[in-house]
């Protein structure tokens, strides 16, 4: 989403002249007083990451209301990690994901989130996934957790995160199937939520294909949260594949 930003500029310039007067009268002095009108013309993006910094209190609530799914989640983003010693979380938001997965570091363009994250111990630098500020062969799996949805550019994410990945690294991406049951809920209603609105939604497809492109291989994947969160008292156990669970959980190497 972008917006215009309009600067306008008016620069007086004064050029004094002397002409000379041909019919033998004292020469006149001529001022000549031009006006010029400058637009600049700035294009600037308005951020995805201002519902984040302006509501960080209902950000967190989400995952005490929703403890359940949440573990849910969590329990199949586990899954997939590795027992390394060096990661990331693209996106860590406030941590939520990162404490419990023992992820010490991580990236987040939202101010707000930083200092949720920062006061619970964790490392943070302010960046985008696109830019990220660490060098080639830096980590041995980075994580991604809905996040790719408010991403820029998805090739350019994916590609600074093979950068940054060791060799025979792993990336985990974490994301709301679009085509699932609570994908195609989130999709209806996304004009209507402060978190959402601004997100494109991508279903587990998709992102295999950008994996792909970027050069990903060894792709598997695991499902969990079935039917309505609200319905949703307990765990879930996940399972492999994708289509039914509406988070999906997607590992891939490089």
């Amino acid at each position: 989403m972008l917006r215009l930003r309009l600067k306008l500029f008016i620069v007086i310039m004064n050029y004094d002249c002397i002409l000379p007067n041909f019919s033998k009268s004292k020469s006149h002095l001529l001022c000549l007083n031009l006006s010029i009108l400058f637009i600049n013309i700035e294009i600037i993006e308005m951020p995805k990451t201002e519902p984040f910094n302006q509501y960080f209190e209902k950000y967190e609530t989400w995952f005490t209301d929703n403890r359940y799914v949440y573990q849910s989640e969590l329990a199949a983003v586990n899954y997939f990690i590795p027992k390394v010693e060096k990661s990331i979380e693209i996106g860590i938001g406030s941590g939520q994901f990162a404490l419990p997965l023992k992820i010490k570091t991580g990236i987040d363009p939202s101010k707000s989130m930083i200092k949720l994250a920062k006061d619970k111990g964790l490392n943070i630098s302010q960046a985008v996934a696109e830019n990220l500020p660490f060098k080639n062969n830096s980590f041995d799996f980075a994580l991604i957790v809905t996040t790719i949805c408010f991403v820029e550019d998805i090739d350019a994410s994916l590609k600074e995160a093979k950068r940054i990945l060791k060799h025979n690294g792993r990336i985990i991406v974490g994301l709301v199937d679009k085509k699932s049951p609570l994908g195609r809920k989130y999709l209806k209603s996304k004009q209507d939520n402060i978190f959402y609105r601004w997100a494109t939604f991508y279903s587990t497809d998709e992102i295999i294909l950008h994996l792909n492109k970027i050069g990903f291989k060894n792709i598997e994947t695991v499902q969990t949260v079935f039917g309505n969160i609200k319905n949703i008292k307990q765990v879930q156990q996940f399972c492999q594949g994708y289509g039914k669970g509406g988070f999906v959980v997607i590992k891939a190497e490089i």
